[in-house]
């Protein structure tokens, strides 16, 4: 699905409860992919609970949800990212990607600057 150990994580606080990074960006990205909460979860070691709770708190986050779901039943459940869900995710990964490109030579100077191996000063 999604790398969990970018080379810059970014972790955006849009309120003083509100926030979204890169585990919330790979969770939705996986309900995308898979039509399942659960699905996605557990493709990113992730508990049942713990993608539910996340997915909620996204929800209850913005003023549209993020993520519609229908329960399991006779029929199955499902998930899939609403309009909002989709705009969300795709505004995260512009701005991961322009923060990723505008800052890609200082990471490199940061990389030249350290030892040459574990341990090393």
């Amino acid at each position: 699905m999604s790398n969990l150990h970018p080379e810059l994580f970014l972790r955006l606080y849009l309120s003083d409860t509100g926030m979204i990074g890169p585990g919330k960006a790979a969770l939705l990205d996986g309900i995308a992919a898979t039509g399942s909460i659960t699905a996605a979860g557990r493709g990113l070691g992730m508990s049942y609970k713990r993608a539910w709770l996340l997915v909620e708190a996204m929800n209850a986050m913005f003023r549209d949800p993020l993520v519609d779901s229908v329960r399991g039943g006779a029929g199955g459940g499902g998930a899939a990212l609403t309009d909002t869900g989709r705009r969300v995710l795709a505004l995260y990964r512009q701005i991961e990607a322009a923060s990723r490109d505008a800052n890609a030579d200082r990471i490199a100077a940061l990389r030249d600057l350290l030892a040459d191996g574990p341990g090393e000063r």
